[in-house]
């Protein structure tokens, strides 16, 4: 059923799948406090502790350093500690198929699975539940359907970072080569109340779909981490998703409404992180606002480069291409987008999906702005929105700003107060205040893209194999262009 709200972004049946309360939510910026957070969430479990995931690392460290030694501290024994102190807890753990093949180079990993598989209280099962190249790329946990975490951040390698992003930090390395990886930033959200249950809900239905079992909803139980500290209270979250049709389900296309409808709706700021930006759709969107005279100004936070060089080819060929589609239409130059770098100048790898319109939406998920995310992948985004009217909703509009804040603040190396000074002092413009504040050591780099090559423009124009708007578009490109590229790549 659609939800009759005109003058709202949020619309259930049409921008999200579900609207419902959460008493708390917190926005989660990097994996250090996240797994370690997640961590202490899966001590408090008593009833059920549901792992929704492109992928998982049962070797990977949550807490680092570890400072409770009584608690095990990589996912998978911790895992199995919660089943050994916890009578009657259920742990499901859902993995994408093909992410899976991942693991056959991880060591002790593919072992702990199937050390799994003979205890009757972990159940891991792989999602084949899709189509052919298609990856399911939601991030979700849910405990004792009481608390709910769901963002781009997944339970893997590569992924632990700080907020400060040091050119090299001494735990920032792989479990078990113990060989460095470069700065990794990301988000995620944990939130509690009817909010958690319905992500509880929509796992369980994921978890149906790829196995055929059903699964019984728990009992709801107090589980809050500690420390982890709410930037919302008593909010309406919204749940958006993507998933490619299949096997009788019509393809669902939240995240994409969702996306034009926050575009068309800003007035003065669009703030977006993405991994990439490939989405023809979404930069059409962007290019008509930015030819309006009093259209929204559009910053825009991407890694300096997709990870591998097949990703590179496609993503970074479809992103120069884009962007030069985004300059012809910004002619008053309201768009620009930058990648964040370290102390020293090296690139910082953005993972994250994040949107903030104006102060009145946050979205935070897994979708990213490529075409895959649109409707080919099976997505998770949650947002929240403040009332249209200005006079309402004080708090909310002040805690959407504070983040986006926060976040751009970090990426520039400076604190929130010098930022906030800055828009205040250029009267709110985000472009210009980053532009003051940029600096030689930490802060955003303005891209420069590079010169596309004619093959380069030919691969813009057949890209659907790799980054595919439906699932048809993909088999058509098969059959005139290479088969046999292997479409998922490392994109998480």
């Amino acid at each position: 059923m659609t939800d009759d709200r005109p003058d709202r972004m949020l619309r259930a049946g049409e921008t999200c799948w579900a609207i419902a309360r959460a008493g708390r939510v917190a926005v989660i910026i990097d994996a250090a406090d996240y797994f370690a957070t997640v961590r202490d969430a899966i001590q408090k479990a008593r009833h059920s502790v549901l792992l929704i995931g492109w992928d998982f690392d049962t070797r990977i460290a949550l807490d680092r350093p570890d400072d409770d030694a009584q608690v095990p501290n990589t996912l998978g024994k911790l895992l199995d500690w919660a089943i050994e102190t916890t009578p009657g807890l259920q742990i499901h753990v859902l993995r994408w198929n093909l992410g899976a093949i991942n693991a056959l180079g991880r060591g002790t990993t593919p072992l702990a699975i199937l050390d799994w598989m003979t205890d009757d209280r972990i159940h891991f099962k792989l999602d084949a539940a899709h189509p052919a190249g298609s990856a399911h790329h939601q991030k979700i946990v849910v405990i004792d359907d009481a608390l709910a975490f769901c963002g781009g951040i997944d339970m893997t390698g590569d992924r632990w970072d700080t907020r400060e992003h040091l050119d090299t930090h001494p735990h920032r390395v792989r479990p078990t080569t113990r060989r460095p990886y470069p700065p990794w930033h990301d988000v995620s959200t944990a939130m509690d109340g009817p909010a958690a249950k319905a992500l509880g809900e929509l796992a369980r239905e994921r978890w149906r779909r790829a196995t055929g079992e059903t699964l019984t909803p728990p009992t709801p139980t107090d589980v809050w981490p500690d420390g982890l500290t709410p930037l919302f209270h008593d909010v309406d979250v919204a749940i958006a998703r993507t998933a490619p049709e299949y096997d009788g389900r019509p393809g669902v296309h939240e995240i994409e409404a969702l996306y034009l409808e926050a575009i068309r709706s800003a007035h003065r700021t669009l703030y977006i992180e993405s991994q990439y930006f490939a989405s023809r759709t979404i930069a059409d969107a962007m290019a008509m606002r930015l030819a309006e005279p009093d259209g929204p100004e559009i910053v825009l936070v991407n890694p300096e480069a997709a990870q591998g060089w097949l990703e590179e080819e496609v993503m970074g060929s479809s992103r120069a291409m884009l962007l030069d589609r985004i300059a012809a239409a910004d002619r008053h130059g309201r768009f620009c987008l930058y990648t964040p770098v370290t102390e020293k100048g090296q690139p910082i790898y953005v993972h994250a999906k994040v949107m903030v319109v104006d102060d009145r939406l946050l979205k935070i998920g897994s979708s990213n702005l490529n075409n895959r995310s649109m409707g080919f992948d099976t997505e998770c985004d949650l947002a929240l929105e403040a009332s249209p009217d200005p006079s309402e909703d004080h708090a909310i509009r002040a805690s959407i700003l504070s983040l986006r804040n926060d976040l751009v603040s970090e990426h520039l190396g400076v604190t929130q107060d010098v930022l906030e000074a800055s828009l205040e002092r250029l009267n709110g413009s985000l472009l210009r205040a980053i532009e003051a504040l940029r600096s030689t050591g930490r802060s955003l780099v303005p891209f420069d893209a590079p010169t596309i090559s004619d093959a380069e423009r030919a691969l813009f124009e057949e890209n659907a194999l790799l980054d595919p708007e439906r699932p048809a578009s993909r088999w058509q490109t098969a059959r005139r262009t290479f088969v046999g590229l292997v479409p998922w790549g490392r994109r998480g």
